[in-house]
């Protein structure tokens, strides 16, 4: 009987050092998988050697372009107010973007005398259905983070998070999975 006992007692032992072990391993791995951020050295030498790259050298000349000067002078006039995540008034203009993009579903607006792209995501979400109510020439209110730019749009690109319509929110713009 003093056998089986030890010998239990001895399994038990040995299945929970494993478990132990294998828990060990895994933060192991979490915490190495993090990694730590690029200095601004860094990043700055990252930035010089896409600059040598063909696609580098294209979006220089695109920027030096009167095209290019126009469409950075568009973004950083409403820049600001997108970053304080200000109500910013537009009309919507076109219910289409420019032929060609791959923006997903956006519409065309004008904000402070200017024309942009304002893009809210993949076509085949349904969370757009009362965006699709909009009509030309219809005021809303618009808030969004983030204004970008490409050599391909000859307007600002404007990420929707928050659309609305008289009192009516129109959008907003779902909370990001697994982060802040």
């Amino acid at each position: 009987m003093k056998k089986i006992v030890y010998a239990l007692i001895l399994i038990l032992i040995v299945v929970t050092g494993l478990v132990f072990a294998n828990r060990a391993m895994q933060n192991e791995g979490s915490e190495r998988s993090t990694a730590a951020p690029l200095s601004a050295g860094e990043v700055q030498a990252i930035v010089k050697k896409w600059e040598a790259t063909p696609e580098g050298t294209n979006f220089k000349k695109w920027e030096a372009s009167f095209a290019g000067q126009r469409v950075l002078a568009s973004a950083a006039k409403i820049n600001g107010l997108l970053k304080d995540s200000s109500d910013v008034a537009a009309f919507v203009t076109s219910l289409s973007p420019p032929s060609g993009s791959r923006l997903g579903f956006a519409v065309m607006v004008r904000m402070k005398g200017d024309d942009y792209i304002l893009s809210f995501g993949p076509l085949q979400s349904n969370e757009f259905q009362q965006l699709r109510t909009l009509k030309v020439n219809d005021e809303i209110i618009v808030r969004s983070h983030f204004v970008s730019y490409a050599p391909r749009y000859s307007y600002p690109i404007v990420t929707g998070n928050f659309v609305a319509r008289g009192n009516e929110i129109i959008y907003k713009a779902p909370p990001r999975k697994g982060g802040c």
